[in-house]
């Protein structure tokens, strides 16, 4: 009875769900552009990233993917997933955060040093709020707080991955694991753009103080007996500092990552004009190419002559230029309009209804390809029957451009039309006949005529023999 009960929510939840979806929509991904050449052609976005995933926040649609789902050294952004797993533990509270105080000694620390790894200069057994420990986490991308929260949240370093590779299985993450805390060591420590992006929208939909500290350019941590003025964070994502080359002023954060084995990397998100999107990418060069290096030379006053260029940086603000300003969310479908009919059998009132779409269809797209590039093809089903009533779903629309399918849509009757009785039984009565019940009714009747005839005749036999 149990089975049974389960498979009826089952099937009433998938019915309500094809019910309440009238559009299938599929993710298409476009190719940036930085402009068009002198014939009108656009030009592709040069991007120093090898990974790269964007996101449309408010909808969910993914703008550009290129290796999106690549298994790659994620660098400092492996420390997103330990503020997850903190963030999961408080709930979120940053009152509880803040009441909270830890620390930790040699375990914590040992395996940092001599490696260069960022710090937020926290000292063993320096007792820090787990407010704090999340700022340093974040903004300067320190080291010994992931490494403090782990050991303080799971009782050891290993542990805590447990519970990174636990979340990250809760929330799909099929291209990553996590082997510590802070992103430091390669060694089976991996994630992609893709995953980094779910893990990011989770925490943004769902921790308002992940948010807020990702978005600080700067924060003044709490005073301790290490540090009697608290130790001032200042946020290695130099797109949210105004005095920055890099500063852009849509930017809200997210982190960076840095690593030989990662290259530069990065997450982000930016708001603009009522539009909200995610990047993030992995792979950029973590030393300055060689024309760079030449164009410094040439002029020592340029920005090339920087010693250090983050390229990930330059590929954030191009991919938000480019979605900013050339990407529009623009209709595709008119709810209203009556787009084509279909043969109903057995009306009275009539032999055909018109159909529509049952409801409107926007996409974030391009201005740069014109809408008169996306194919429309309509199906309509076969052997369709009267009664109808307005709503009925008669057939779909199937938007498709470059040969990628970007939303089936259903089409709905627009009137209603009512069954001709009389004329329906005269078609069925006519074509009887012919059908294949008609024969089996023919079979049968013969079959019946057959038994009866040979148990008459047997039965005349017997009586006969009896005399």
């Amino acid at each position: 009875m149990k089975f049974a009960r389960k498979m009826c929510i089952a099937l009433v939840l998938a019915l309500t769900a094809s019910v309440l979806s009238s559009i299938t929509a599929s993710a298409i991904t476009f190719t940036p552009t930085s402009g068009v050449d002198e014939e009108g052609n656009p030009i592709p976005l040069e991007l120093y990233s090898e990974s790269v995933y964007m996101m449309n926040l408010d909808t969910g649609d993914v703008i550009v993917d290129i290796n999106g789902d690549e298994e790659r050294a994620p660098a400092s952004l492996t420390k997103i997933m330990t503020a997850a797993v903190l963030l999961d533990e408080f709930d979120g509270d940053a009152e509880r955060m803040k009441a909270e105080y830890v620390s930790a000694g040699s375990e914590a620390f040992d395996e940092l040093y001599g490696t260069g790894a960022s710090t937020a200069d926290i000292r063993p057994y320096e007792e820090v709020n787990y407010y704090d420990l999340l700022a340093a986490l974040m903004i300067p991308s320190s080291c010994e707080a992931a490494n403090i929260i782990a050991i303080n949240i799971a009782g050891s370093i290993s542990e805590f991955c447990d519970m990174m590779n636990e979340k990250a299985q809760q929330l799909g993450l099929e291209n990553s694991h996590f082997s510590n805390a802070h992103g430091l060591f390669v060694s089976q420590n991996y994630s992609s753009c893709h995953d980094m992006a779910v893990l990011c929208k989770y925490l943004l939909d769902k921790y308002e103080v992940f948010e807020e500290i990702v978005a600080m350019p700067t924060y003044q941590m709490e005073a301790t007996d290490y540090h009697a003025e608290g130790s001032l964070l200042i946020n290695t994502n130099y797109m949210l500092s105004s005095s920055s080359y890099y500063y852009y002023s849509a930017v809200k954060g997210i982190k960076t990552g840095s690593l030989d084995a990662a290259g530069r990397c990065l997450a982000s998100y930016a708001s603009y004009d009522g539009y909200n999107y995610l990047i993030v990418t992995m792979g950029a060069p973590m030393d300055k190419l060689e024309e760079d290096v030449e164009r410094g030379e040439e002029d020592p006053d340029s920005f090339y002559a920087n010693d250090v260029i983050y390229y990930n940086m330059l590929d954030h603000a191009a991919l938000y230029d480019w979605a900013f300003y050339s990407l529009t969310a623009t209709d595709f479908i008119n709810p209203s309009s009556e787009v084509t009919e279909a043969v109903v059998e057995f009306g009275e009132n009539a032999d055909y209804v018109n159909l529509k779409p049952a409801e409107g269809y926007t996409q974030l797209w391009p201005d740069s390809i014109s809408v008169d590039q996306v194919e429309r093809q309509i199906t309509v089903r076969d052997n369709i029957v009267a009664p109808i009533e307005p709503g009925d779903v008669l057939g779909e629309m199937t938007l498709i451009y470059n040969d990628e399918e970007i939303a089936t849509i259903d089409l709905v009757a627009t009137s209603r039309v009512e069954r001709a009785n009389l004329a329906a039984k005269l078609e069925i009565a006519k074509a009887f006949p012919g059908s294949t019940e008609f024969k089996y009714a023919i079979y049968a009747v013969i079959m019946l005529f057959v038994v009866y005839t040979v148990g008459y005749f047997i039965y005349m036999q017997f009586k006969y023999m009896k005399k």
